[in-house]
């Protein structure tokens, strides 16, 4: 027996997940539709479609929108802006990029909106989502117990180690921020984890 399978009507409109100023929508138009409901606004100048589930995935396309092309794969969305993509923090007000020490930060400096950080990354540090490299859970929860200040590093904290999906276990960080080497802030950070251990 035979089943018909019913063709994709190729009339219908598809409705992207994130919309950005194109030649479909201007950037005014976006504004209005948000100021109207019809659009979300998700960071800088995209938008999310109604009813569509805002993933780390679709955080890190509106965050990599904001990059410059010529950089993009030079550069790691870390720390708040991390925790914001992973949707453990509210967005941030300007990117957090790490920049391995591989490369030359000098010739990065005029990226506008973003704040760069020479860091030396490995190869477990790094994950790509929606175009865009990103530290990975355990590295960006390690990052903000060492370099957050206390009062905006434990609400994230909390949330990324409330994510069982994420893997960020609180002995694990404790054990991570340990074994970093000689940094700013360590004591800090072993405090704000213990505090977090209570």
């Amino acid at each position: 027996m035979v089943h018909a399978v019913a063709a994709p009507n190729l009339l219908e409109p598809v409705i992207a997940e994130l919309y950005s100023p194109s030649p479909i929508f201007t950037w005014v138009e976006l504004q209005c539709m948000a100021l109207d409901g019809i659009m979300l606004p998700l960071y800088g100048k995209s938008y999310a479609a109604p009813g569509v589930a805002l993933t780390a995935r679709l955080r890190a396309r509106a965050a990599a929108l904001t990059v410059p092309e010529k950089i993009r794969k030079r550069v790691v969305a870390g720390r708040l802006t991390a925790a914001w993509i992973y949707g453990c923090a509210p967005p941030p007000e300007n990117l957090a990029l790490l920049v391995d020490a591989k490369h030359r930060i000098s010739s990065l400096r005029s990226t506008k909106g973003c704040s760069l950080h020479e860091v030396r990354l490995g190869q477990l540090d790094v994950v790509s989502l929606g175009g865009l490299l990103v530290s990975s859970p355990l590295r960006t929860a390690t990052d903000i117990a060492l370099h957050v200040q206390p009062e905006r590093a434990v609400p994230a904290l909390t949330r990324l180690l409330n994510h069982p999906e994420l893997g960020v276990r609180l002995r694990l960080l404790t054990l991570a921020v340990e074994a970093a080497p000689r940094v700013p802030h360590k004591k800090r950070a072993l405090a704000t984890l213990a505090h977090l251990a209570r």
